[in-house]
Protein backbone atom coordinates (compact mmCIF):
# COMPACT_ATOMS: atom_id res chain seq x y z
CA UNK A 1 0.00 0.00 0.00
CA UNK A 2 1.18 3.42 -0.58
CA UNK A 3 0.57 6.24 1.63
CA UNK A 4 0.92 9.95 1.93
CA UNK A 5 -0.56 13.14 3.35
CA UNK A 6 -1.03 16.31 1.47
CA UNK A 7 -2.52 19.12 0.36
CA UNK A 8 -5.41 20.11 -1.73
CA UNK A 9 -5.23 23.32 -3.14
CA UNK A 10 -9.16 25.02 -2.87
CA UNK A 11 -10.29 28.69 -3.50
CA UNK A 12 -10.29 28.71 0.57
CA UNK A 13 -7.20 27.33 1.31
CA UNK A 14 -5.00 24.11 1.83
CA UNK A 15 -7.50 21.35 2.56
CA UNK A 16 -5.12 18.35 4.33
CA UNK A 17 -6.26 15.02 2.09
CA UNK A 18 -5.15 10.90 3.73
CA UNK A 19 -4.60 9.32 0.30
CA UNK A 20 -3.77 5.54 -0.29
CA UNK A 21 -3.85 3.05 -3.30
CA UNK A 22 -2.10 -0.17 -4.02
CA UNK A 23 1.42 -0.40 -5.23
CA UNK A 24 0.58 -2.28 -8.20
CA UNK A 25 -1.92 -2.56 -11.13
CA UNK A 26 -2.66 1.20 -11.35
CA UNK A 27 -4.52 3.20 -12.55
CA UNK A 28 -7.32 2.67 -10.27
CA UNK A 29 -10.79 4.14 -9.91
CA UNK A 30 -10.81 7.08 -7.30
CA UNK A 31 -13.29 7.45 -4.64
CA UNK A 32 -14.02 10.14 -1.85
CA UNK A 33 -14.38 9.29 1.33
CA UNK A 34 -16.43 11.85 3.63
CA UNK A 35 -15.67 12.27 7.21
CA UNK A 36 -18.35 12.21 9.86
CA UNK A 37 -18.73 14.88 12.27
CA UNK A 38 -15.92 13.74 14.54
CA UNK A 39 -13.40 14.34 11.95
CA UNK A 40 -9.92 12.97 10.70
CA UNK A 41 -8.70 9.74 12.81
CA UNK A 42 -7.13 6.88 12.67
CA UNK A 43 -10.29 4.89 12.25
CA UNK A 44 -11.39 6.84 9.16
CA UNK A 45 -7.45 6.12 7.98
CA UNK A 46 -7.82 2.33 8.03
CA UNK A 47 -11.64 2.31 6.75
CA UNK A 48 -9.86 4.16 3.50
CA UNK A 49 -7.37 1.33 3.68
CA UNK A 50 -9.77 -1.04 3.44
CA UNK A 51 -11.35 0.65 0.51
CA UNK A 52 -8.00 1.07 -1.21
CA UNK A 53 -6.83 -2.56 -0.86
CA UNK A 54 -9.06 -3.56 -3.50
CA UNK A 55 -8.18 -1.59 -5.38
CA UNK A 56 -8.89 1.78 -5.76
CA UNK A 57 -7.29 5.46 -5.08
CA UNK A 58 -8.72 6.59 -2.25
CA UNK A 59 -9.22 10.03 -0.90
CA UNK A 60 -9.87 11.30 2.50
CA UNK A 61 -10.07 14.89 2.88
CA UNK A 62 -10.31 17.04 5.97
CA UNK A 63 -13.46 18.53 5.94
CA UNK A 64 -12.75 21.17 8.75
CA UNK A 65 -9.80 22.51 7.14
CA UNK A 66 -11.28 26.18 6.50
CA UNK A 67 -11.47 26.27 10.67
CA UNK A 68 -7.58 25.93 10.76
CA UNK A 69 -4.71 23.20 11.83
CA UNK A 70 -6.20 22.38 15.36
CA UNK A 71 -9.62 21.44 14.02
CA UNK A 72 -8.72 17.65 14.64
CA UNK A 73 -10.34 16.13 18.12
CA UNK A 74 -9.34 14.05 20.31
CA UNK A 75 -10.99 10.37 21.86
CA UNK A 76 -13.36 12.35 23.99
CA UNK A 77 -15.34 14.72 20.99
CA UNK A 78 -17.95 11.92 21.30
CA UNK A 79 -18.11 12.78 24.54
CA UNK A 80 -19.82 16.26 26.80
CA UNK A 81 -17.32 18.48 27.30
CA UNK A 82 -14.62 20.76 25.75
CA UNK A 83 -13.48 18.48 22.74
CA UNK A 84 -17.24 17.84 21.54
CA UNK A 85 -18.35 21.83 21.85
CA UNK A 86 -15.19 22.59 20.25
CA UNK A 87 -16.35 19.83 17.46
CA UNK A 88 -19.61 21.44 17.61
CA UNK A 89 -18.75 25.00 16.66
CA UNK A 90 -17.12 24.51 13.85
CA UNK A 91 -19.38 21.59 12.19
CA UNK A 92 -22.45 23.46 12.96
CA UNK A 93 -20.97 26.50 10.37
CA UNK A 94 -20.71 23.72 7.67
CA UNK A 95 -22.74 23.74 4.15
CA UNK A 96 -22.89 22.00 1.28
CA UNK A 97 -21.83 24.48 -1.16
CA UNK A 98 -18.40 25.27 -0.08
CA UNK A 99 -18.00 21.45 0.71
CA UNK A 100 -19.12 20.62 -3.26
CA UNK A 101 -16.48 23.17 -4.31
CA UNK A 102 -14.05 21.33 -2.38
CA UNK A 103 -14.85 18.11 -4.23
CA UNK A 104 -14.26 20.09 -7.89
CA UNK A 105 -11.11 20.71 -6.33
CA UNK A 106 -10.46 17.13 -5.64
CA UNK A 107 -11.79 15.91 -8.85
CA UNK A 108 -9.05 18.34 -10.70
CA UNK A 109 -6.64 16.99 -8.53
CA UNK A 110 -7.30 13.06 -9.28
CA UNK A 111 -7.36 14.39 -12.78
CA UNK A 112 -3.37 15.00 -12.45
CA UNK A 113 -2.33 11.83 -10.29
CA UNK A 114 -0.51 8.47 -12.16
CA UNK A 115 -1.94 6.37 -9.94
CA UNK A 116 -5.61 7.39 -10.56
CA UNK A 117 -7.95 6.31 -13.25
CA UNK A 118 -9.15 8.77 -15.31
CA UNK A 119 -13.09 9.40 -15.21
CA UNK A 120 -15.63 7.90 -12.97
CA UNK A 121 -15.23 8.58 -9.38
CA UNK A 122 -17.39 7.61 -6.42
CA UNK A 123 -17.60 9.09 -3.62
CA UNK A 124 -19.57 8.06 0.28
CA UNK A 125 -20.09 9.77 3.37
CA UNK A 126 -20.79 8.86 6.72
CA UNK A 127 -22.78 10.93 9.35
CA UNK A 128 -22.63 14.82 8.64
CA UNK A 129 -21.21 13.74 5.19
CA UNK A 130 -23.70 11.34 3.50
CA UNK A 131 -25.24 14.60 2.33
CA UNK A 132 -22.17 15.78 0.84
CA UNK A 133 -21.96 12.68 -0.92
CA UNK A 134 -24.97 12.89 -2.47
CA UNK A 135 -25.16 16.25 -3.17
CA UNK A 136 -21.75 15.27 -4.85
CA UNK A 137 -23.37 13.21 -7.11
CA UNK A 138 -26.41 16.27 -8.34
CA UNK A 139 -23.45 18.88 -8.75
CA UNK A 140 -21.22 16.62 -10.64
CA UNK A 141 -23.35 14.05 -12.66
CA UNK A 142 -20.97 13.75 -15.19
CA UNK A 143 -18.28 12.54 -13.07
CA UNK A 144 -19.52 10.87 -10.09
CA UNK A 145 -21.08 7.46 -10.59
CA UNK A 146 -21.89 5.99 -8.14
CA UNK A 147 -22.32 7.74 -4.50
CA UNK A 148 -23.45 6.55 -0.68
CA UNK A 149 -24.72 8.10 2.35
CA UNK A 150 -24.47 6.02 5.93
CA UNK A 151 -26.88 7.18 8.51
CA UNK A 152 -26.28 10.38 6.44
CA UNK A 153 -28.01 13.47 8.84
CA UNK A 154 -30.92 15.24 7.71
CA UNK A 155 -30.72 14.35 4.26
CA UNK A 156 -34.42 16.22 4.27
CA UNK A 157 -34.03 19.74 5.04
CA UNK A 158 -34.31 23.65 4.33
CA UNK A 159 -30.47 24.08 3.31
CA UNK A 160 -29.20 24.36 -0.04
CA UNK A 161 -28.62 22.22 -2.46
CA UNK A 162 -29.83 19.39 0.44
CA UNK A 163 -29.79 16.48 -1.57
CA UNK A 164 -33.73 15.47 -1.47
CA UNK A 165 -34.20 18.74 -3.85
CA UNK A 166 -31.95 16.97 -6.40
CA UNK A 167 -31.98 13.23 -6.52
CA UNK A 168 -32.82 13.12 -9.88
CA UNK A 169 -30.10 15.05 -11.31
CA UNK A 170 -27.75 12.65 -10.32
CA UNK A 171 -27.12 10.25 -13.65
CA UNK A 172 -24.45 7.83 -11.11
CA UNK A 173 -26.15 5.59 -9.04
CA UNK A 174 -27.18 6.23 -5.50
CA UNK A 175 -27.07 4.33 -1.98
CA UNK A 176 -29.00 5.49 1.06
CA UNK A 177 -28.07 3.57 4.21
CA UNK A 178 -30.42 4.13 7.14
CA UNK A 179 -30.17 3.20 10.87
CA UNK A 180 -33.53 2.25 12.43
CA UNK A 181 -32.67 4.43 15.09
CA UNK A 182 -31.62 7.56 14.38
CA UNK A 183 -32.36 11.06 16.00
CA UNK A 184 -30.77 12.87 12.86
CA UNK A 185 -32.39 11.39 10.48
CA UNK A 186 -36.09 10.36 11.87
CA UNK A 187 -37.95 7.14 10.15
CA UNK A 188 -40.78 9.76 9.45
CA UNK A 189 -37.89 11.86 7.52
CA UNK A 190 -36.88 8.30 6.11
CA UNK A 191 -39.77 7.42 4.83
CA UNK A 192 -40.69 11.32 3.11
CA UNK A 193 -37.07 10.39 1.22
CA UNK A 194 -37.85 7.09 0.30
CA UNK A 195 -40.75 8.67 -1.52
CA UNK A 196 -38.64 11.32 -3.22
CA UNK A 197 -36.07 8.31 -3.90
CA UNK A 198 -38.48 6.44 -5.55
CA UNK A 199 -39.92 8.90 -8.08
CA UNK A 200 -36.38 10.10 -8.98
CA UNK A 201 -35.78 7.28 -10.99
CA UNK A 202 -32.56 6.54 -9.47
CA UNK A 203 -31.34 3.17 -10.19
CA UNK A 204 -30.50 2.98 -6.78
CA UNK A 205 -31.75 1.96 -3.17
CA UNK A 206 -32.54 3.22 -0.18
CA UNK A 207 -32.04 0.89 2.56
CA UNK A 208 -33.02 0.79 6.49
CA UNK A 209 -31.21 -1.64 8.65
CA UNK A 210 -32.92 -2.49 11.47
CA UNK A 211 -32.19 -2.49 15.42
CA UNK A 212 -29.27 -0.56 15.02
CA UNK A 213 -28.29 3.13 15.91
CA UNK A 214 -26.61 5.91 13.95
CA UNK A 215 -22.37 5.04 14.20
CA UNK A 216 -23.39 2.04 13.67
CA UNK A 217 -20.12 1.07 11.28
CA UNK A 218 -17.26 2.74 13.42
CA UNK A 219 -15.58 -0.62 15.23
CA UNK A 220 -14.66 2.53 17.97
CA UNK A 221 -18.12 3.54 18.47
CA UNK A 222 -20.36 2.00 21.51
CA UNK A 223 -22.95 1.42 18.67
CA UNK A 224 -20.77 -0.51 16.52
CA UNK A 225 -22.58 -3.51 15.11
CA UNK A 226 -20.51 -5.92 13.06
CA UNK A 227 -23.26 -7.72 11.07
CA UNK A 228 -24.69 -4.13 10.01
CA UNK A 229 -21.30 -2.60 9.69
CA UNK A 230 -20.11 -5.90 6.94
CA UNK A 231 -23.51 -5.18 5.20
CA UNK A 232 -22.47 -1.34 4.62
CA UNK A 233 -19.14 -2.73 3.50
CA UNK A 234 -20.80 -5.13 1.00
CA UNK A 235 -22.97 -2.91 -0.23
CA UNK A 236 -19.82 -0.30 -0.48
CA UNK A 237 -17.97 -2.57 -2.37
CA UNK A 238 -20.56 -4.27 -4.67
CA UNK A 239 -21.55 -0.40 -5.71
CA UNK A 240 -18.30 0.55 -7.02
CA UNK A 241 -17.41 -2.60 -8.57
CA UNK A 242 -20.70 -2.07 -10.49
CA UNK A 243 -20.36 1.63 -11.01
CA UNK A 244 -16.14 1.91 -11.42
CA UNK A 245 -15.04 -0.85 -12.39
CA UNK A 246 -16.95 -3.03 -14.69
CA UNK A 247 -16.70 -2.45 -18.17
Amino acid sequence: MIETTLDISTKDGAMGTFICHPERDGPFPAVLILMDAPGIRGELRDMARRLASVGYYVLLPHLYYRAGLDAIYGPDVLEDGPERNRMRAVRTKMAIPPVMEDIGAMLNFIDAQEYAAPGLVGAHGYCMSGPYALAAAARYPDRISAAASFYGTWLVSDAEESPHLSLGKAKGELYISCAEHDDLAPLLMVEELKGLFDKSGNPGELEVYPKVHHGFAFPQRWCYDQPAAERHWERLFALYERRLKAG
